[in-house]
This record gives structure tokens, sequence and C-alpha cells, in this order.
């Protein structure tokens, strides 16, 4: 076997690692902040399982200057935000109704620890839905996250 061989393999994990695990985005934004290549990307989240809510998702991307710079090649911060609104008429789906709510999107930030995530949560007695982005990971929990709700209102007739 080639060194070659035993590459390709392993360039295999790392693209699995670093792919979304859940929901789809489209990225709408870009914004360079620095010359280093760093970046805040924007991402618009429709809801899977909610016909009519979309969340746009802004978090920070490393260049590859400051990857060099400060050696931690695999990992981005945990800061995000999130916004999400009506963008249609709201169609519930099979949605979870407990306090735990359910992933909508993840997205890998390191190699393997990190995830960026966006939960939803049915606040049924306020006819609301909750909106929550956070990094979650294996060792060091994260208390930076964004939130952003949804009122789902009944037509009066």
């Amino acid at each position: 076997m080639s060194i070659y061989d035993a590459r390709a393999p392993l360039a295999l994990i790392a693209t699995l690692a670093l792919s979304p695990t859940v929901g789809m985005s489209d990225v709408v934004g870009n914004v360079d902040v620095d010359w280093l290549g760093n970046d805040i990307v924007v991402e618009a989240i429709p809801d899977p399982k909610v016909q009519g809510v979309t969340c746009h998702l802004s978090y920070f991307d490393r260049g590859l200057i400051d990857r060099l710079q400060k050696g931690n090649w695999f990992e981005d911060p945990s800061n995000s935000s999130i916004s999400c609104r009506q963008t249609g008429p709201i169609v519930l789906g099979d949605i979870e109704r407990d306090d735990e709510g359910e992933d909508v999107f993840a997205e890998r930030r390191s190699i393997i620890f990190k995830t960026l995530r966006v939960k939803r949560i049915f606040d049924e007695a306020n006819n609301t839905l909750i909106y929550i982005s956070h990094a979650r990971d294996v060792q060091n929990g994260s208390a930076k996250m964004s939130m952003s709700t949804v009122p789902l209102y009944q037509p009066q007739n």
C-alpha cells in the first residue's frame, strides 16, 4: 500500500466529520472582517418540519492565515447569532413537543468534538416556536447562545 492509499481513508473521515449532519442551509452572506481571511457567514435555514419559518444563522469562520498564526487548525469559535421569521403560511409538521425540543440544523465546527446547533422548542402554552443556536462540545460546554422566537397567531374570523 502506498502512502497515498493510506491517506484516502483519513481524508474521507475528515470530510464526513466536517459535513453538516441535520437540516439544509444556503449561504446568503459572507462579510470579510479582516485581512486574515476571517469572515462572518450568514446562512438561511428553512425549518424542515415547520413550513413557513426560516432562520438566519450567523457565525465566525476562521481564515487560513488565522489558522496558520494561531496553530489551532480544526476549530472555529462558538459564537453565533440567530433570527427566525415567518416567511410564508406556517404549517406545523410532526415536531417534538417536549422541553428538550429537537435539532433543526447541526454543522461541525471542529474535526471531531464541536458542533454548531439550532434547536426548536415549542412553547405550546404561549403558542410560540423558540429557536436556540448554541455550540455543543463533548467536554467544554459553552454558555454562548442566541435565541429567536416565532409567534403562532390564529387568524380571527
